[in-house]
Order: structure tokens, then sequence, then C-alpha cells
């Protein structure tokens, strides 16, 4: 019990100091770029610097000016930003820990996809989060990120065929949070491993008396440019678990792509806008028709369906012999499954009324996707899920 409880409080407090961290480095990162993007030369700012903008907030005036490499003297004081993203990264590996490889059987592990044991998954995930950020550090440095749109097109195809790979290895969910943790993990490579360093050099060079490489700046710049088009597809992955019909269905993979897409073209609208561009409406068009594609994706139901008509008409006793079966285990006052003091989400399932208060729940995650139950463990057949469907679609007609 004790154990279940540590783990069950573990996750929360690090899901939070994950959320809060997140929400200050990406927040962080969005003034910057969208301050960046707005200087304005004028021809009476001093030596060096690039451009500055004036703003207004909390009732007061902001003037800030930037250096294209950095002022002629060392400041008394900096401030920089780093601990945003290392802690988010940290505390986020930290969660994915606790959760997904400390419960691989459930959340990382589906043996209907792959016959994986727990540790053959853990090490899988941790290898591949390492070797894809080695590939795409190693596509930088060669060079290939100059050449922006083949980098971004070579890029996208590299994180989607990823995707697909992950989804036939990992479990739906288990293959959603991977991407989003390769993703995330590069961003905070980025920050770690050249943008700091690049910084501190240059800091270096200006206690030395010595003119900092202007390079190293144009490189952190280049990352930090990176970061800010992956933003909003990793937090769409990272909250994706909340949602079945998502990572549990047969085109799991193909709603990835469209949201690797559309995340970088979003922020592309308000990266014109910041720069006080004409704004691409069209975007929105873009987006709409790519949340159309997904809503129509998701209804295509899990990846191992019954496609042939059922002989009889399903009934409800046919529905709670299913649910009794396979998921009450579980969902019940007093769950029999080991490691499972309480029913998950607080829904029971071990009695008809219970079942019949939560069908519309029981279809969406169990008839219309495969994310119950988690990692297939009481290995719920395409026929049973097929029975659900079928019963569940007739209620509410």
């Amino acid at each position: 019990m004790w154990g279940s409880i540590v783990s069950e409080w573990a996750g929360l407090l690090l899901r939070w100091l994950h959320v809060v961290a997140a929400i200050a480095w990406i927040g962080s990162s969005f003034y910057f770029i969208a301050l960046d993007l707005s200087l304005k030369p004028r021809s009476d700012l001093p030596d060096g610097v690039q451009g500055e903008a004036w703003q207004v907030h909390g009732g007061g005036f902001y003037r800030i000016m930037k250096y294209l490499v950095a002022p002629a003297q060392m400041p008394d004081e900096l401030t920089w930003f780093k601990w945003e993203a290392y802690t988010t990264w940290l505390s986020g590996f930290a969660l994915m820990v606790v959760v997904y490889y400390l419960d691989a059987d459930l959340f990382l592990v589906d043996k209907s996809i792959l016959d994986l044991t727990p540790l053959q998954a853990g090490l899988f995930s941790f290898g591949s989060l390492a070797l894809a950020w080695l590939l795409y550090e190693a596509a930088c440095r060669t060079g290939l990120a100059q050449r922006e749109l083949p980098f971004a097109i070579g890029g996208y195809l590299f994180l989607v065929a990823l995707t697909y790979a992950f989804t036939h290895v990992l479990s739906g969910r288990g293959a959603f949070n991977q991407i989003g943790a390769l993703i995330g993990t590069i961003m905070v490579a980025n920050v770690f491993a050249v943008i700091i360093p690049n910084q501190k050099k240059i800091v270096a060079s200006l206690i030395a008396g010595q003119a900092p490489d202007p390079k190293l700046g144009k490189t952190s710049k280049e990352r930090s440019v990176h970061n800010n088009y992956l933003t909003l597809p990793v937090v769409v992955l990272m909250i994706s678990n909340h949602y079945p019909l998502l990572y549990a269905t047969r085109f799991n993979w193909i709603i990835v792509a469209i949201v690797l897409a559309l995340g970088p073209v979003i922020r592309h609208f308000f990266n014109e806008g910041h720069a006080g561009r004409k704004s691409p409406w069209w975007v929105w068009g873009v987006a709409a028709v790519g949340a159309i594609a997904i809503l129509f994706l998701s209804a295509a139901g899990p990846r191992e369906v019954k496609t042939g008509a059922l002989s009889t008409q399903p009934t409800l006793a046919n529905v709670e012999e299913i649910v009794m079966s396979r998921c009450s285990m579980c969902h019940a006052a007093e769950p029999v499954w080991a490691g499972i003091v309480t029913a998950p989400r607080g829904i029971l399932l071990d009695a008809p009324e219970h079942i019949h208060r939560n069908i519309r729940l029981i279809g969406r995650v169990a008839a219309w996707s495969n994310a119950m139950p988690p990692g297939n463990i009481t290995e719920m057949t395409s026929e049973e899920r097929a029975v659900l469907a079928a019963y569940i679609g007739e209620q509410h007609r």
C-alpha cells in the first residue's frame, strides 16, 4: 500500500514542479523571441546595439536594447535564464521514471504491439532519447541547420519517422510521451550544450578584454529559434495522455505528424506579428483543416478492430460481462490488482449501476480507442471492443 501511495504523491509533486518550471521556461522563451523580433534600429543608440524596444507593463515603461554581440565592457550584473529549462527536463525525466518506467507494464508496454519486458522498454526509451539528440546535434554541427528550409523539412520527416517507429514498439500512450520527451530533450540540450556555454565564452572574452566571436551569438540564436518552433507540438504531446482518442487509435502516428506541422505554422503567425510584418491569416485556415483531420482520424477506432458484422445485437449483459472480467479488478471499491489500492481516477466498474453510469467513458477508452485496459494488460480482445462499440453506439443513436 505504501509503495502505491508514495508513487502517487511523487507523481503529483513532480508533475506540479514540471508544469511550473515549463511555464517559466516557455514564457521567457516566447517573450525573448517576441522581443528580439520587435527590436527597431535608431540613430541615437550606443555602438554595437542592434535595436531597441519600448514596452509597457505593470504600470511602468521599459526601454530595452540588444547588443548584436556584446557590450564593450562586462556589466556588473547579469540575469541568466537557464534553470527554468534545466528544472523542466529534470522534473520531467523524474516523472517519466515514476510513471512510465516503474509502471512500464501498464503505460509503456503493450504486448499486442510488441512483447517487451519493462526493462527492455525502459532501455529502448532512454536509448532512443540519447540517439535522437546525437543525430540532431550532428546535423547542426555539420552546418545543415544553416539551410533553414531543407533542415526544417528533414527534421520534420525525422520526427514523423520516429513517431511511426515508437507507435509500433511502445503503447500508444508511451509512444506519444516518448516523442514529446525526445523533443523536450533536444530543446533542453540546446540550452545546456550550446546556448549557455556560448554565452559563457562571450562573458569570458569580455572579462579578458577580448572581442567576442560573433559566431557564438549567431549559433545560440539559431538553436533558440529551433526551440521556439518546437514548443507548441511538445506541449500537445505532453498533455495527450489525457486524451485517449489521440494516442490510442489506429492512426495515432499520423495525428502526431499533423501536430508537428501545425505547431510551427501557428508559431509563424505570432512571430510575423512580433516582427511587425503582415499577419499570415492563412495560418488559421491550415490549423482548422488540421484540426478537422485529427477529428476524423481519431474516430477511426483502435488499431486492432473487428470489422465484420456481429451475429446478434449485444446486450447490456454482454457489456457487463466484458467490463467485469477485464476492468473491475482495478476499478473496484477494493481493487485486487497488485500495487493498486484505490480505483484509478475514482471510477468504479464493479457493479451494473456503475457500468451504466460510466458507459460513455467506457466507450471512449475501451471501444473507440484501446487506451484501457492500460497496455491491454488484461488482454481485452478486438471482438470484445467491437461488442462494446456496437452496444454503446446503439444506445446513443
